[in-house]
């Protein structure tokens, strides 16, 4: 990840979750953030992730995470909300969508799928040449003199 913004969010009442998802959203690059919740919740670690990043990683990255061993999260309950902020969270894949105004911003995903995911588009995406690059490419690699005119 270029840019590492790590935020703790004591108590996701008041809020200090809406200035977490904001600064993602505004930044546009992952955060890694910590939710310590209260009512002695236990504490949840994920990567913020802004739903255009995340969109572009799943572009690139060639397969889906795979799911391993993750069984289905808790029972569902209402949707928590946050100032304009909406967290919709996924039984499957453990995965949190954050909504605002009916539009998903950003997702909160396991670190290791985040991390994973980046990887995956990285490797992808540094092998690939749209065609006017392979095709100037292309030109460039017949321009050049046979090794033994050298």
């Amino acid at each position: 990840m270029g840019i590492r913004i790590e935020a703790e969010v004591s108590f996701p009442a008041n809020d200090e979750v809406e200035r977490v998802l904001g600064m993602a959203e505004t930044v546009g690059e992952p955060v890694t953030v910590t939710f310590a919740w209260e009512g002695g919740r236990p504490l949840l670690h994920g990567v913020l992730v802004p739903a255009a990043t995340l969109a572009l990683w799943e572009h690139w990255a060639p397969t889906a995470y795979p799911a391993g061993d993750r069984a289905e999260g808790p029972e569902l309950a209402h949707p928590e909300e946050f100032g304009p902020f909406t967290f919709f969270r996924r039984r499957v894949g453990g995965r949190t969508a954050v909504a605002r105004d009916g539009v998903v911003v950003a997702e909160l995903l396991d670190p290791a799928e985040a991390h994973w995911l980046e990887e995956q588009a990285r490797n992808v995406r540094q092998g690939f040449m749209d065609p006017k690059q392979k095709a100037a490419f292309e030109e460039f690699l017949a321009r050049q003199a046979e090794r033994g005119e050298q």
